[in-house]
């Protein structure tokens, strides 16, 4: 049986929100292990001289939490 657990995280880009997406999968799975999904809760633009300048989104990362301690 495994054991989940979600964190929050925000990611940006300034090409599009799919590569914000790309670029939460990246860092997080720097530390986190057998990430399983992710839920993208909200996405925004910054604007900069009428044109957009930055793809923000927030998302919960899913990801099975691990023992390091050996079973009995």
């Amino acid at each position: 049986m495994s054991v989940l657990k979600v964190v929050e995280i925000l990611g940006n880009s300034t090409v599009s929100f799919e590569h914000a997406i790309e670029n939460i999968l990246k860092e997080a799975s720097v530390s986190l292990r057998e990430i399983k999904s992710i839920y993208v809760k909200d996405m925004q633009v910054t604007v900069k001289d009428n044109k957009v300048d930055q793809y923000r989104v927030n998302a919960k990362i899913t990801f099975v939490v691990q023992h390091n301690w050996p079973n009995p």
